[in-house]
Parts: C-alpha cells; sequence; structure tokens
C-alpha cells in the first residue's frame, strides 16, 4: 500500500485496557458474507465483524485484520508463477504491501496492549469490550473464516479463483475498515482503514478489468462499490 510508510512513521498511542484474560473459553462468531460462486471461496459463510467498540477494539481489529491479510498472502502464492495478464505480478504486489501492513500491525499490538495474549483473540459472547478478560482465543474455524480460503484451487481454474476470491477478499478489507473508521477512537488505526479502503477499491477496479479479459462480468463484482466513499 503506497500510503503504508507514512503510516508506519505514525506514533504509536496508548490504550487503557490491560488486564489478564482467559485463554480457554471460544466463542463462533458470527459468520455471513456477500453472494457469488468462486471455487474454492464460500463468500456466504464469513462476516468479519470483530465487535463493538471499546477499549479493546483495536486489539480485535488488529488480530482479525492480520488473519484476514494472511489469507492474501497465500492466495497470491497460488498464481505467482503466471505472467499472462499481469496475474502474477498483481499478486506479487499486493503480497509485499500486506505482509508490510502486518508487520505494522504486529507492531501496533505489542506496544498498546502488552499485556495482552501472543495468540489471536475475539470478543466473547456477552465480554466486556472495555477489558482483555472479555476476550478468548480466535478458533481454528475463526481463523479460516477471517482467511477466506474454504479450498485450494486447481492448476485450471486459478486465474479466475485467485481474481474473484481477491476481489471479494478486497470487499471484506472495505467493510472491516469502514467499521475500524466509525468504532476506532485511535488515529493511527483510523488513518490505516482509510488507506486500506483507497488501495483496495483501486485493486477492485484493477481486478474487474482483469476478469473481463477472462471473458468474466458479474453483478457481484460490484457489490462493494457502496464501500469505496471515504
Amino acid at each position: 500500500m503506497a500510503c503504508m510508510a507514512v503510516v508506519l512513521a505514525q506514533p504509536l498511542l496508548p490504550v487503557r485496557a490491560q488486564m489478564p484474560m482467559d485463554p480457554h473459553r471460544e466463542h463462533r462468531m458470527q459468520e455471513s458474507g456477500p453472494s457469488g460462486d468462486v471455487p474454492g471461496h464460500d463468500h456466504s459463510a464469513h462476516m468479519h465483524d470483530v465487535g463493538p467498540a471499546g477499549d479493546t477494539y483495536d486489539l480485535r481489529f488488529i488480530d482479525a485484520m492480520v488473519q484476514h491479510h494472511t489469507g492474501a498472502l497465500r492466495m497470491g502464492e497460488f498464481v505467482f508463477d503466471i505472467g499472462e495478464g499481469g496475474v502474477g505480478a498483481l499478486a506479487k504486489t499486493i503480497w509485499r504491501e500486506q505482509a508490510q501492513e502486518i508487520r505494522a500491525m504486529n507492531l501496533w499490538r505489542k506496544r498498546w496492549y502488552p499485556e495482552a495474549p501472543v495468540y489471536p483473540v475475539v470478543l466473547a459472547p456477552g465480554g466486556d469490550p472495555d477489558s482483555l478478560t472479555g476476550l478468548v482465543r480466535m478458533s481454528g474455524e475463526q481463523i479460516s473464516a477471517m482467511r477466506m480460503i474454504d479450498a485450494p484451487p486447481t492448476r485450471e481454474n486459478r486465474v479466475v479463483w485467485f481474481l474473484e476470491g481477491m476481489l471479494h477478499h478486497h470487499g471484506a478489507a472495505l467493510k472491516m475498515a469502514h467499521d475500524a473508521r466509525a468504532k476506532s477512537a485511535n488515529a493511527t488505526i483510523r488513518r490505516f482503514a482509510r488507506d486500506v479502503i483507497v488501495a483496495q477499491r483501486a485493486e477492485i477496479r484493477q481486478l474487474r478489468g482483469m476478469l473481463r479479459h477472462e471473458g468474466l462480468e458479474k453483478a457481484e463484482y460490484y457489490a462493494y462499490d457502496p464501500y469505496f466513499a471515504l
């Protein structure tokens, strides 16, 4: 992301929630998502709402977005070797940008939440959004939902698998970014969320163009346009 160097340079802001937590309780996040039938990507089963505002909101957002970005890295690796149509080049660009953002988010997490567990967390059912005691460990199922990779592609379908999958993956990130802009009081997170919107809406347009090159034009490719606005 072009603005990431600016985001990395921003001061690290303090948070108030620094309480121990129970690492043994888990819960299943509600899951729903945009319609679409992309091989290997069940988008109807994904929702990326990390819960209400509160002192732990930024921690929950970071943990969710790190897992979401990790999914983008894994998706891109399936098409790195494809030169035709710029598919591999785009995958590598997304990989570099999002790997850099993962590093930044992990640094923020350590600075703002030094008492948080090392594993990713979510809000427990009925948990206090202002306290680390209201959080539980993110389950493997929840991690998979955040990464949005349900099945690997075949060699024959991997181009469309990547293009359609990444378009929906970016769409989910737009929703998460808008949620952060609405709920986070942290200026660094809000700037980061704005940068996510700017970069990923541009890449969604690029992905749509690549899909047209593959002879594909579907209404679902435009489902995220309402989230382009800042």
